[in-house]
């Protein structure tokens, strides 16, 4: 049986232990982590941390995550930090970033386990109604953003809504790996 595979976002400014965190704890509990970012063409590209610039290689392009793909993961995490202020960047205003479309078409697909961390929240600014009338948690800096979004905003650390789940700052990355791996063993 192959195994359950978890899609993790990343971009510059990443926080280095929430994102060194997964790359171990999934590969622990016998997950297939791969990371992806939008690659502009490129086969690989080398992103640095936020604190300690730490190099972290990313080689998966979420472009390439059509719906079919897609449907081949267990979980799509977004992580905190600047990755989802990075991702949501688009050379056309008249289009969607990429990486919040492929959040939309995720939030579309009730077996797939959405997990948001911290900033991650920005990253829906361009498709809020993905989040509206969801219960979930994000850092207290974007508390405006959720309500703004009309989301239900629960004063937690971690926070599940059906197939989302939420964690309040990188520092909580524990707990919604936790949470998502008891999720996808049908033990929460």
């Amino acid at each position: 049986m192959a195994a359950p595979k978890i899609a993790i976002l990343i971009e510059s400014d990443f926080y280095e232990h929430e994102i060194w965190y997964y790359h171990y704890r999934f590969l622990e509990a016998g997950y297939d982590a791969q990371f992806v970012t939008r690659l502009w063409g490129n086969d690989a590209i080398t992103f640095k941390g936020h604190e300690y610039h730490a190099p972290f290689e990313c080689r998966g392009d979420l472009e390439k995550l059509d719906d079919a793909t897609l449907d081949q993961y267990a979980a799509l995490i977004v992580p905190s930090g600047m990755v989802s202020d990075r991702l949501r960047y688009t050379e056309d205003l008249g289009r969607i970033p990429p990486a919040s479309d492929l959040l939309k078409r995720a939030f579309a697909k009730p077996n797939l386990l959405k997990g948001m961390i911290c900033h991650s929240l920005w990253l829906a600014a361009p498709v809020v109604e993905i989040v509206k009338g969801r219960r979930l948690t994000c850092h207290p800096n974007l508390h405006g953003d959720a309500l703004a979004y009309g989301a239900s905003f629960v004063d937690e650390d971690v926070v599940v809504d059906g197939d989302l789940v939420t964690a309040r700052t990188g520092g909580h990355a524990h707990l919604l790996a936790a949470k998502l791996i008891q999720m996808i063993e049908g033990k929460g």
